[in-house]
């Protein structure tokens, strides 16, 4: 039945609870052969559960109310079953990331803002225990000679895992969690992410096959921007996602999704973005989209987005659209560096027509900045000219960021591209002004 531990009720009531659970899980395991464990659900043992804690508050005078054994209950199957502490977590749709520092620190994103929790594992080893449940799950190893490790939950949640030596105050993990509820066009212009212009005009260039970067910061919304215009490609194409992790949503139903895979225990058998990007132009795509470009694989979506895949999207690290070249102009010379970078800035120009770029703001909120349209190379520099940009005023009394959505007053050169596949914009959009309500 496992040994006994003795619970002291003087104890803090961390420790006394650590300690509860820690003697019921302990009995229940003691209490079930391994062909038992073996064909576990939650409703079976449930009952065992509660029989165990039972067993424990009469003849071992642990003092229990009702409301602390149903709370005992629900997280030792949470601990059977689910990931731990982190389940209650994962079960709040207000949250957005889940920050892991260590196995008694945690913090949380709600509403854009961080805030620490109550939130803490048992020890390290217990913390460890969860980490490797959520890697095995997917097929993937960490451990000394791999502490690092990228993996995703069935909820479709990303994680990342780093354990010592690499990390010095213990288990870390990161979890980027993305709605159950997709957010629609009418959210992100209810949420002031863009406005009804921007999201006519970037409607028009998805269906008009443009080549579309969005760049940004960690955190700024590039995933949720991309899902966004993946909606505007007609349903009849046949679209190929290209991820790290596969974190895309999205809405068509000729969709194939690839996933790259890191080396095996033996340092063999990786298959890289790069390996992905080749391979997709053979399957016969209309549509290419990289959900991240951060290497070599650069190279490869420019030729593909010049030699007849063009509408495709990819989202790049910036902190500007003309960032986005840079970086982009980096990646390049990673896979070739007999490229001059004269050659890389042309087939940048002629390869990406629109760079739209997202920004989370000290509010939390998630605004598209700017949005600039390619239109060629001058003085061998990479020339954009920009559409739409968001200029921040100051700060409400009530600390939302204000400010406004300005055109340009420019007008958009692929506008005739635009009307040949019969999308016609009001002129206005390109040159309103939309302030930001308070």
């Amino acid at each position: 039945m496992g040994t006994r531990a003795v619970v002291h009720p003087g104890g803090t009531g961390a420790d006394r609870w650590f300690q509860i659970k820690s003697q019921v899980h302990n009995k229940l395991l003691g209490s079930l052969t391994p062909d038992q464990l073996k064909g576990l659900n939650k409703e079976s043992i449930r009952a065992q559960i509660a029989n165990v804690i039972e067993r424990l508050v009469k003849g071992e005078s642990i003092p229990m109310t009702v409301a602390e054994r149903d709370r005992v209950t629900e997280e030792i199957l949470d601990e059977v079953f689910g990931l731990g502490p982190l389940e209650q977590l994962l079960k709040d749709p207000t949250i957005s990331d889940i920050m892991v520092n260590g196995f008694d620190n945690v913090y949380v994103e709600r509403a854009g803002r961080l805030v620490e929790t109550n939130i803490r594992f048992k020890d390290s080893a217990h913390l460890r225990m969860i980490i490797d449940r959520v890697v095995s799950n997917v097929g993937r190893r960490i451990d000394e000679s791999s502490p690092i490790v990228d993996a995703r939950l069935a909820d479709g949640s990303r994680v990342c895992a780093v354990i010592p030596p690499l990390s010095l105050i213990g288990p870390v993990v990161s979890i980027r969690r993305y709605g159950k509820k997709l957010l629609t066009t009418e959210d992100l212009v209810r949420n002031e992410t863009l406005t009804t212009g921007i999201l006519d005009f970037m409607s028009g260039c998805v269906e008009a096959r443009l080549n579309i970067i969005i760049s940004g910061g960690s955190g700024s919304g590039k995933t949720t921007m991309l899902n966004t215009m993946s909606r505007f490609i007609p349903e009849e194409e046949r679209i190929i996602t290209i991820e790290d992790t596969a974190e895309l949503q999205l809405q068509q139903a000729h969709v194939v999704r690839l996933e790259t895979r890191p080396a095996n225990i033996e340092g063999a058998g990786a298959i890289t973005p790069r390996d992905l990007v080749i391979n997709t132009l053979r399957m016969r795509p209309d549509r290419i989209i990289v959900g991240e470009s951060r290497g070599a694989e650069a190279l490869d979506m420019l030729q593909a987005m010049n030699t007849g895949h063009d509408g495709s999207m990819t989202t790049v690290h910036a902190n500007a659209p003309r960032d986005a070249f840079s970086r982009l102009e980096t990646m390049v010379m990673m896979a070739s560096a007999r490229v001059p970078d004269a050659v890389i800035r042309q087939r940048l120009a002629s390869a990406i027509n629109i760079v739209l770029h997202c920004a989370r703001m000290s509010d939390g909120t998630r605004k598209v900045t700017g949005i600039a349209e390619v239109i060629g190379v001058e003085n061998n520099q990479v020339a954009m000219q920009d559409i739409f940009n968001f200029e921040r005023t100051g700060i409400s009394p009530r600390g939302k960021v204000l400010g406004r959505f300005v055109a340009a007053g420019n007008t958009p050169r692929c506008l005739d591209r635009l009307r040949g596949f019969g999308i016609r914009l009001r002129e206005s959009i390109f040159h309103e002004v939309h302030e930001v309500k308070e």
